[in-house]
């Protein structure tokens, strides 16, 4: 069963940079759809972007990450990223790290329903 593993989660002033990473063991993301969501205290998961097999990334609610988050996957080492730049108060979260096996034609999952496997999250606190 594939089993993601957050880290690189911390503490950071506004402005800062954090970059978390996940990796999942036993298993090729190139067969896997790979997603960041996070969930901050009192609010629903939301998604934060999705990576296919082939690389092709989408973020979602553009406004809120646009231009400040990069999401990126390493396929030989099995590590998905998620690089965050010029972070605010309100990016402080638990992030979430999920995948689910990619079928051909079919797109990725754009909701937390869609993605099977779930990592125990790294937890981002930025300070104002």
């Amino acid at each position: 069963q594939v089993q993601p593993v957050e880290s690189g989660g911390g503490s950071v002033q506004a402005g800062g940079s954090l970059r978390i990473s996940c990796a999942i063991s036993g298993y090729s993301m190139s067969f896997y759809c790979m997603a960041w969501f996070r969930q901050a205290p009192g609010k629903e998961r939301e998604g934060v972007a999705r990576i296919g097999p082939d690389g092709s990334t989408t973020y979602a609610d553009s406004e809120s990450v646009k231009g400040r988050f990069t999401a990126s996957k390493d396929n030989a080492k099995d590590i998905l990223y998620l690089q965050m730049n010029n972070l605010k108060p309100e990016d402080s979260a638990m992030y979430y790290c999920a995948a689910h096996r990619k079928f051909i034609d079919g797109p990725c999952a754009v909701g937390a329903g869609g993605y099977a496997f779930w990592g125990q999250g790294t937890q981002v606190t930025v300070s104002s």
